[in-house]
């Protein structure tokens, strides 16, 4: 064996070396991970610290053999010709009156322009990320609106509204914003509902002034001039200038609350497969921040990701350890479930509980609830179906029916055909409208 050859021999023997060393300072990083004890961590953490150094060493030596060999003939590097790229021609017609195309400049198998077009899987992925693309810029749009008209309202109303954050009666609102997950704040959520209850005022002034002169009839002509005398009709009405504003104030004070009892709900929809999710990879006995960064990741629960990306924040940019994470976010989420397991799991952590044990026994009992809830909400689904059914199609036919009879037979029903049928289009229009208000105010609860 040449001196060269023995050379070659030591590089790779240095190499090899170097190979296990590393291996074994990525198992010890693994084992730090899963260690309690700080005596043992501190073991570990200065043998990590001699490979290191073997490691530093080994490199060294491989540099200097590396240097001390020679080659006996310069390397040739060949030089590769540079190829034109492939565009594609432009589309012909063959004798059959198909365009057909191929890649390249010569030669080439021709497809048509329906072989080579997306099709099945590839046009619905294409059309999912369009869309997607166009759901972004609509919510790009509407958060710039919605941040201009905050801004708007707090330089008209900010010192007002921190006077009445102060107050009792706005904390509560100002908790179930933040729980919410509205991208406000208390003091720019109070602005707001100032600045449109002041807007509503103008609204309020009005429709009090078009309606002090005028009617508004189903019959032509829609609108006419009123009758009566200003007095009286003002006394009839004078309560829109009190009731528009006072009716927006309150449904704007309400209106966090209902999104928090949404923001709920459909956490707790996604909480039990969320939990098995998690007992899954609880098993592979990983750093359970990890297991929420899965989740978050994979895309499938958004409502959770909210509260699991503030958490994750909570550690990675304030600098909170995993436990105090859990319980801020616990006490800051709008589900009382997800509260209650991100409570149950700091304690579990804190105490040197059994983590795969947990996720599995609460999964279990979350699972099981939500198998109730759903029996309950098709139950309720079924009333409720009736109920619309017999207020929305058999009562208003019969209704009908019965003021058609009454203006035959001359029983005091004097309006005309035509007025009966507004009149009982319009009431279905607004139980129509009551019904769906009532949907959504139940789904949200």
């Amino acid at each position: 064996m040449t001196l060269e050859e023995n050379k070659f021999e030591k590089v790779k023997k240095f190499t090899l070396n170097e190979k296990r060393v590393v291996e074994e300072i990525e198992k010890l990083f693994g084992q730090v991970e899963r260690l309690t004890n700080p005596e043992e961590k501190r073991i570990v953490l200065n043998h990590i610290k001699i490979l290191e150094k073997t490691l530093k060493k080994l490199n060294t030596e491989v540099g200097k053999t590396l240097g001390e060999l020679t080659f006996s003939s310069p390397l040739v590097i060949e030089k590769k010709e540079k190829k034109e790229p492939k565009t594609p021609q432009i589309p012909k017609k063959d004798k059959e009156g198909i365009e057909r195309t191929h890649f390249g400049t010569k030669g080439g198998k021709l497809f048509g322009l329906k072989e080579i077009s997306p099709k099945g899987l590839e046009n619905e992925t294409i059309k999912k990320l369009k869309k997607k693309k166009e759901d972004e810029k609509k919510q790009k749009k509407t958060s710039i609106g919605t941040s201009e008209y905050s801004k708007i309202a707090s330089a008209f109303f900010s010192k007002n509204s921190r006077k009445l954050l102060g107050q009792n009666s706005f904390k509560k609102m100002e908790e179930s914003l933040l729980k919410a997950n509205l991208n406000f704040t208390p003091v720019g959520y109070i602005s707001i509902i100032l600045l449109t209850t002041f807007l509503s005022c103008f609204v309020a002034g009005f429709l009090f002034l078009f309606f002090l002169f005028f009617n508004f009839g189903a019959t032509m002509p829609i609108i006419t001039r009123v009758t009566e005398s200003i007095g009286v009709r003002f006394f009839k009405v004078v309560w829109m200038l009190f009731l528009i504003p006072l009716t927006t104030f309150l449904v704007m004070y309400v209106y966090p609350s209902l999104e928090k009892k949404s923001a709920g709900a459909k956490i707790e929809t996604e909480l039990p497969f969320a939990t098995i999710h998690m007992a899954a990879i609880s098993n592979s006995m990983i750093n359970p921040i990890k297991i929420f960064e899965i989740l978050v990741g994979t895309n499938e629960y958004p409502a959770l990701e909210k509260e699991f990306t503030k958490m994750i924040n909570e550690i990675n940019l304030y600098g909170y350890d995993l436990v105090s994470a859990l319980k801020n976010t616990g006490k800051n989420s709008p589900s009382k479930k997800l509260s209650e397991l991100l409570n149950g799991l700091a304690t579990t952590i804190n105490s040197g509980g059994d983590l795969p044990k947990f996720f599995d026994k609460r999964s279990q009992t979350l699972l099981f609830d939500y198998r109730i809830q759903q029996q309950k909400q098709s139950k309720s689904a079924e009333t409720t179906m009736d109920i619309y059914i017999s207020l929305l199609i058999a009562a208003p036919m019969i209704l009908m029916l019965l003021m058609m009879i009454m203006k035959i037979s001359g029983l005091g029903v004097s309006m005309s055909v035509s007025m009966i049928s507004m009149l009982i289009i319009f009431g279905i229009i607004v139980i129509n409208v009551i019904f769906l208000t009532f949907l959504n105010l139940k789904k949200a609860s």
